[in-house]
């Protein structure tokens, strides 16, 4: 059975006072029942992987950064930092090919694709998103889409480092929307992308690979879309700078496992 993920993005949120309230409200909420069940994520700005760092220590719950460079190595690369760098904070994960870094930095699925060996080389789980436009939806699209992002990774990855994945499937249309896709939407493009791993590598890789549901997830709807047979948690946004409804959401996700 493969354990769900509830990981927070706070994308550009948080302070030295804010983060500290926010991550003691959420250790104090987050026993070990809950994390033994639940893989538990917090992604802060990487300003502050240490503090988070030094926050979590002796807990089950577990952080990342949103994003690492291009490059690997050290170098002449000003405001970068490298995969090497954020697993020396501890990091144990990052958030890579996110929309609103396609959309606004430009990366493209090579950018991604790099990204994501550098990670790997370092031991760094990444979070590798992918998703639709509302345009590229309704122009009946998902599956062309979704296969040109999830292929251009898996074409450059070896079996063993593919199999050490964790994809999000965030449709763009639903992210910071209030709009989100239904159970049997992500559902259906869930169970998709797992079909693309069992053609490239077999149905035992891809009955591994763990694949979240992310865009505009609350506590509301976590519950329905993680009963989905193909998504194994979530990748959450604004709700995760809210401890109540963030613990929320890993309870919905952490209520399944124990009931099955």
């Amino acid at each position: 059975m493969r354990k769900a993920i509830v990981a927070g993005n706070w994308k550009m949120n948080g302070s030295l006072v804010s983060n500290e309230l926010l991550i003691n409200a959420i250790l104090k909420g987050a026993d070990k029942l809950l994390t033994d069940s639940v893989d538990v994520v917090l992604c802060p700005p990487n300003v502050y992987l240490s503090q988070v760092g030094e926050l979590l220590k002796n807990s089950s719950v577990m952080f990342g950064a949103q994003n690492i460079s291009l490059h690997q190595g050290d170098g002449a690369h000003t405001g970068e930092v490298n995969a090497r760098m954020v697993k020396e904070f501890g990091a144990q994960f990052v958030i890579v090919g996110h929309s609103e870094r396609r959309a606004n930095q430009y990366e493209t699925d090579a950018n991604v694709l790099d990204k994501i060996k550098h990670a790997l080389h370092y031991g760094v789980t990444p979070l590798f998103c992918v998703g639709e436009t509302l345009d590229q939806r309704e122009s009946g699209k998902v599956e062309c889409v979704i296969s040109d992002q999830v292929l251009s990774v898996l074409e450059g990855l070896t079996e063993q480092d593919a199999s050490k994945l964790v994809v999000a499937y965030e449709p763009v249309w639903a992210i910071g929307t209030g709009l989100t896709a239904t159970p049997e939407q992500a559902q259906e493009v869930h169970s998709y992308i797992r079909s693309l791993f069992s053609s490239k590598y077999g149905q035992g890789i891809a009955e591994k690979v763990r694949i979240l549901y992310g865009g505009s997830v609350n506590a509301t709807n976590a519950s329905d879309l993680f009963k989905m047979k193909d998504i194994d948690g979530g990748l959450v946004g604004g709700a995760s700078l809210k401890a109540d409804e963030f613990l929320e959401i890993c309870r919905s996700s952490a209520d399944l496992v124990v009931s099955d």
